[in-house]
């Protein structure tokens, strides 16, 4: 009775399997911005690379599914993947519950926070560089970092990428404070910044880190406290449509796997320069 019970179980197991393998589709598209290096950009010769890049070709290999990218702007990402104009997105996309509502997310496969950016040679620059702080919960660390950067930006122009979590920050904490001004892309903010036109910027701090090695980036630098959690998020993930769910399972199954070999961490120690896979 036992052996037959235990055969039992691993059909069903092994039927169970096949039907997940039948669900998938053999090919799917994936939405990626293309201008938001070191997470993914357009190479001079028109190549998609980057840390994601890299991560989606291994977790594709991974899943046994053909993958395509398509180039999409960050703000019609979600958009466009309920229209189904690609299967999945795959862009530094922060997982929130807000986005939760309308998405569903694959488990996050790096953790970033959020940093504000100023000229070197202007007054914000006086801003100490200081350590990440969490918005999950009120805290008086908290409220002293809210504080010191809504006191520093009082009357500023801060530059932000549409639809980004940045935004979503500027907007919830700074939108009585500073003038916020949205950007298609970063590049795009990061040169507004440079030429005068705005006296700040957030971002990922990941994407001003590589900003800061790329054309006029000698003349910024990162200040003030930076910000996790909360409304900024826990980690960056793929997003799914809500009712494809043997496609997400089989990538939080890739994206696992992926994290316990290394092989996150070394995608993103290359291209970022720093591990910021997850735990």
């Amino acid at each position: 009775m036992k052996t037959t019970h235990v055969l039992a179980l691993g059909i069903l197991a092994s039927l169970s399997g096949m039907a997940a393998a039948q669900d998938l589709p053999s090919q799917v598209s994936i939405a990626t911005e293309g201008t938001a290096a070191p997470w993914n950009f357009t190479s001079p010769d028109g190549k998609l690379e980057g840390m994601e890049i890299d991560l989606a070709n291994d977790l594709c290999a991974r899943v046994k599914i053909k993958c395509e990218f398509q180039v999409q702007s960050f703000d019609g990402m979600i958009p466009g993947l309920l229209a189904k104009k690609f299967d999945l997105i795959m862009s530094g996309v922060t997982i929130t519950a807000k986005r939760e509502e309308v998405i569903a997310f694959s488990v996050p496969y790096v953790s970033d926070v959020i940093s504000i950016a100023v000229m070197k040679n202007g007054d914000l620059a006086k801003l100490k560089n200081e350590g990440a702080v969490s918005l999950s919960e009120a805290s008086p660390e908290r409220d002293a970092a809210l504080k010191t950067i809504q006191e520093a930006l009082n009357g500023k122009t801060v530059g932000v990428q549409a639809s980004s979590i940045s935004a979503a920050f500027a907007k919830e904490y700074l939108k009585d404070v500073a003038t916020i001004r949205e950007y298609k892309t970063t590049p795009d903010q990061n040169f507004d910044l440079q030429s005068g036109r705005i006296d700040a910027v957030i971002s990922d701090n990941s994407t001003i880190v590589t900003a800061l090695k790329g054309p006029g980036g000698d003349t910024m630098e990162i200040v003030g406290p930076k910000f996790q959690g909360g409304i900024v998020g826990s980690g960056q993930g793929l997003g799914f449509r809500k009712e494809d769910t043997a496609l997400k399972q089989a990538f939080d199954t890739a994206i696992k796997a992926a994290s316990a070999d290394g092989t996150v961490k070394k995608l993103t120690e290359k291209w970022f320069g720093t591990d910021i896979s997850v735990k």
